[in-house]
């Protein structure tokens, strides 16, 4: 396999859409990761670990539902790079408007975000199109269009049908169109264009604004890691285009556990793991494949799902687990993660959440690292020491769907925090156990970059002591998946609350061979 773990170090996990820039519409955009990478550096923080950069089904906010398991969500994309953008002053009064409004709003306006980059998409997509047809740019959008062929045909049709012909989901759409009647696709194929055309220059926006990111990140000494969902939205381009490896008869969750005693239905398609592993997980080695061209490596979601998938019939069947039995489990997990180390992806696995033990012996045995979660490693009501946590880990405060490390530390129960206080290689000097205050949050920082931990990966939030979530799972809702950064990307490095904190970063790391 593979492996990110050649060094000790320590890094920051986040979603792009809260980065904040004065060039930016709102939102984390692609030429921003190199700004915050900078950042970083000053830090020595030397991991950059993004949420999903996969366009959302439509309607929704969450990076887990993907429209798409290779397209780039327009909302990053750049328009100050967009070569055929004619600039804000092109926009409309009202455009320019919500623009600014979204620009000063304390959490990502999605929608409105949406609307504006579709305008001035469409227009720069116009403009590309009147130039001269032998120019360096459509060669190289020629070269873009062959280069991802495999994914961007069917993606591209997917989401002009939806623009134009039919926005149901694809299960609502008319027979031939449905099933993929060769004639009907090359009809509509040919009715739509100018859309198909649309789509697949957004993606060559995307994938180069991305590769251009990604290049000056590394000159910052910053690796960027990406994030595999687990699965596609059953309304998506995959689903569609390959039913044969895909079942919206059976939907995707989780069992029963402390957090949910009822388990969890996500509404994803399930995998057919037959067919799958016939076509010797082909869509996935393409998914590993483009994730390299763009990644340092990435993180596996649900990769306890890879082993067993926890299935929900429609029909009202019972749930259960497919593979059904242990050796079947182990056997297609570690065949679909030999397979991506194979295209060259090095990768992280969140195995969290209800994970037989066996899963992370396997892991181990693979070499890929999991994850350590703080709150989470218990034995009873007794915290296991990070001082005894495997080097091949991750080591972390938390999540994109916990709550902070502030807020989990002020909601604990006084055992609770007395529990903490008693790891034995924690060293804080408290009076008793305070509130969430700077000497809580530099003992608990402190205990995780001393760990055998190669990586330590902080969310965001637990850098500084913030207490905004980015995600309330099983909710819907305004401040889901729409966290901004208090700070202009570009303004951090003279803010003295974030220097403060970046100094302290910097000192822990050098302390701790990281």
């Amino acid at each position: 396999m593979m492996s990110l773990f050649d060094r000790r170090s320590a890094g920051i996990s986040l979603p792009l859409f809260s980065i904040r820039s004065a060039r930016s519409w709102g939102v984390g955009e692609l030429p921003d990761l190199p700004r915050f990478a900078a950042w970083m550096q000053r830090g020595r923080l030397r991991d950059l670990a993004l949420l999903p950069l996969n366009e959302c089904a439509l309607g929704q906010e969450s990076p887990y539902a993907a429209l798409s398991a290779f397209a780039i969500d327009p909302l990053y994309v750049s328009l100050e790079e967009v070569e055929d953008f004619e600039g804000v002053g092109s926009l409309t009064a009202d455009a320019r408007e919500a623009l600014e409004a979204a620009r000063h709003a304390p959490r990502v306006r999605h929608g409105t975000i949406r609307w504006l980059k579709a305008i001035a998409l469409r227009a720069a997509h116009r403009r590309f199109l009147s130039g001269p047809a032998d120019g360096a740019p459509h060669r190289d959008f020629e070269r873009f269009r062959a280069e991802h062929g495999a994914w961007l045909e069917d993606y591209a049709l997917f989401r002009a049908i939806k623009e134009r012909l039919h926005p149901s989901w694809w299960l609502d759409w008319p027979e031939p169109l449905r099933n993929r009647h060769p004639d009907a696709l090359a009809a509509a194929r040919e009715r739509l264009a100018d859309d198909v055309s649309f789509f697949e220059f957004v993606q060559w926006q995307a994938y180069r604004q991305l590769e251009r990111a990604r290049a000056k990140v590394r000159a910052h000494g910053v690796r960027l890691l990406g994030d595999l969902p687990f699965t596609v939205a059953i309304d998506s381009a995959d689903a569609w285009s390959r039913q044969d490896e895909f079942s919206v008869a059976e939907t995707l969750g989780a069992p029963p556990d402390p957090y949910a005693d009822q388990g969890q239905d996500w509404g994803l398609p399930s995998y057919r793991w037959e067919t799958v592993r016939a076509s010797n997980f082909a869509w996935m080695r393409q998914r590993a494949r483009e994730a390299a061209r763009l990644f340092d490596g990435a993180r596996v979601d649900h990769v306890v799902g890879l082993y067993r998938s926890y299935v929900l019939p429609r029909d009202g069947r019972p749930p259960r687990f497919e593979p059904a039995h242990e050796d079947a489990q182990r056997a297609l997990g570690e065949a679909i993660l030999r397979a991506l180390a194979e295209e060259g992806l090095a990768i992280l696995a969140e195995d969290l959440g209800t994970v037989p033990d066996w899963v992370r012996h396997s892991l181990a045995g693979l070499g890929v690292p999991g994850y350590r979660v703080l709150r989470w490693e218990m034995d009873g009501s007794v915290f296991r020491d990070p001082a005894h946590w495997p080097e091949l880990s991750v080591a972390t405060t938390g999540t994109h769907d916990t709550e902070t490390l502030a807020a989990w530390w002020d909601g604990l129960f006084e055992e609770e925090r007395w529990a903490l206080r008693s790891i034995p290689s924690l060293h804080a000097d408290w009076e008793g156990v305070p509130p969430f205050d700077a000497s809580v949050h530099d003992a608990i920082l402190e205990l995780l970059y001393a760990s055998p931990s190669r990586l330590v990966l902080l969310p965001i939030q637990d850098l500084f002591g913030l207490r905004d979530r980015i995600n309330v799972p099983g909710t819907i809702g305004p401040e889901n998946w729409s966290f901004r950064l208090p700070w202009d990307v570009d303004a951090m490095s003279a803010d003295p609350f974030v220097m403060h904190h970046t100094r302290s970063a910097a000192e822990r790391a050098a302390r701790h061979g990281r």
